[in-house]
């Protein structure tokens, strides 16, 4: 069994103290590559620098999240399209809207994810988005740049059927994390995620955040890693009753699709 493991924060200092054993442990559990999140434009280029040690194993994004495009400045999307330039690169973002901690003006985050969009549209990248409860909006800024774009996932979905069933008519991929295998707040998603065509679905950890409560041992310190995707996958596979070995073919087939890692991209170093 391989899995891909879409969004991963491995430049995160929760990962300083063991950063090459987190990817080994990954590994071991079948979780054979990893894409690493950038939030912000130097979360970007570490990650980059990372995946490049690790070749055909790790490969990163480049953007800057919601909450940090405050911090943005007119050097930004230059940077972020040098860093594109890497092979390790393979989508922008993740960027997006949201609205429901603000920590970024809302015109501020309209600005730099129009800016992005238009970017991915420039390099023929997908995308890596992030929305909450900025759905109407957030549709409204992607809608004129969607015809453009090679291809787009909501990460992290944990939204409603009628959300869902929009970014499926607009041909967006789904991103589903440990959310589902929360029993307090994850059981719609385990109602919804049979709606998902297993060619849009696709499975990550948003580690170190995110730990599936369904693990046992719970992890010292409550620490999400790479290497407890399966439990996600397992809770995946249970909820659209099929097989673990086919939802895991199924969901790593589309995620080499939407990454376009083909053999050339995973023998790049």
């Amino acid at each position: 069994m391989s899995l891909v493991d879409i969004g991963v924060n491995l430049t995160n200092a929760a990962f300083d103290h063991d950063r090459p054993l987190v990817i080994e442990r990954a590994i071991a559990a079948g979780v054979g590559t990893m894409i690493l999140t950038g939030t912000t434009v130097d979360t970007s280029q570490a990650a980059q620098v990372l995946a490049r040690h690790y070749p055909g194993t790790l490969y990163s994004t480049a953007g800057v999240h919601p909450h940090d495009v405050r911090h943005c400045d007119a050097a930004t999307v230059s940077r972020l399209r040098e860093l594109s330039s890497h092979p390790e690169v393979v989508a922008i973002g993740e960027c997006g809207l949201d609205f429901n901690r603000d920590y970024s003006p809302r015109p501020e985050q309209e600005y730099w994810f129009e800016a992005q969009l238009q970017l991915a549209c420039e390099l023929k990248l997908p995308l890596f988005l992030h929305e909450r409860d900025a759905h109407q909006r957030f549709l409204e800024i992607l809608q004129p740049y969607r015809s453009q774009l090679t291809a787009a996932v909501v990460h992290c979905f944990t939204g409603n059927v009628e959300e869902l069933k929009a970014y499926l008519d607009w041909d967006l991929h789904i991103g589903i994390t440990g959310w589902i295998c929360d029993e307090r707040r994850g059981l719609h998603l385990q109602e919804l995620v049979a709606q998902i065509p297993l060619d849009r679905l696709m499975l990550e950890t948003d580690a170190p955040y995110l730990t599936p409560r369904t693990l046992r041992p719970k992890p010292k310190g409550g620490r999400n890693e790479p290497a407890f995707l399966p439990q996600v996958l397992q809770t995946v596979a249970s909820a659209i009753a099929k097989p673990i070995e086919e939802v895991a073919q199924a969901t790593t087939a589309t995620a080499y699709q939407f990454f376009q890692l083909l053999p050339d991209k995973n023998n790049s170093g």
